[in-house]
Formats: structure tokens, sequence, C-alpha cells
């Protein structure tokens, strides 16, 4: 499965020829995610509530959850594409993040 770049997507979705969707539990969205995503969460999305008709980037932390976003939605008859190396990526690449949440508790 081909993927896009996280400064491609960021282009994509600036210039509006394709969506961002975070496919992360909402917690983990609201903790910071990259700049005009929207949170849909793998855990409950449902192909119906993805855009027709533009192409639909997958994000998700390190890009696992969102290639099976990806696989679900191309079942469904989505153009979706997987963002490689999810908001990790992309906050390496200093590329703007949101947040409007506490981040999430560390992991041992």
């Amino acid at each position: 499965m081909t993927g896009i770049d996280v400064s491609e997507a960021f282009r994509r979705t600036c210039e509006g020829s394709a969506v961002l969707v975070d496919v992360r539990e909402t917690e983990e969205y609201l903790a910071g995610h990259a700049r005009n995503a929207q949170s849909l969460p793998l855990s409950s999305l449902s192909c119906t509530q993805l855009p027709a008709g533009i192409d639909v980037l997958m994000i998700c932390r390190s890009g696992k959850r969102s290639a099976k976003a990806v696989e679900r939605a191309r079942q469904a008859g989505v153009h979706a594409i997987n963002v490689d190396g999810g908001t990790l990526a992309w906050r390496e690449a200093d590329l703007p993040m949101d947040a409007s949440g506490p981040p999430p508790p560390e992991v041992a």
C-alpha cells in the first residue's frame, strides 16, 4: 500500500485537494493533532462518515492504525491514503499541530 509523506499531506489539506482524518482515540487527538485534521477514531469509524469525491488522508500516531482505516475505507469505495509516519513524523517535520486537551499519560 502506497502512502503519502507528511509534507505532501499538509500541502494537500491546506490547498483543499484532500481531507485529513485522525483515527486515534479522542483523548489522543485532543492532546495534539495535525492542523486541519478531523477526529474519527478507528474504534468507531464508519465509512459513511467519510467524505466522498475527495482524497481522504488517514493519520494516527505512527501509521499502523491509519493503515487499517485506509484498508477499511478502500473496501467501502473511499479513495483513502495512509500518511506515512503519522503524527510522530508530522511533529518531527515541524508541521503545525493543535491541541485542546491534556497530554496522554506516559506508558512505562
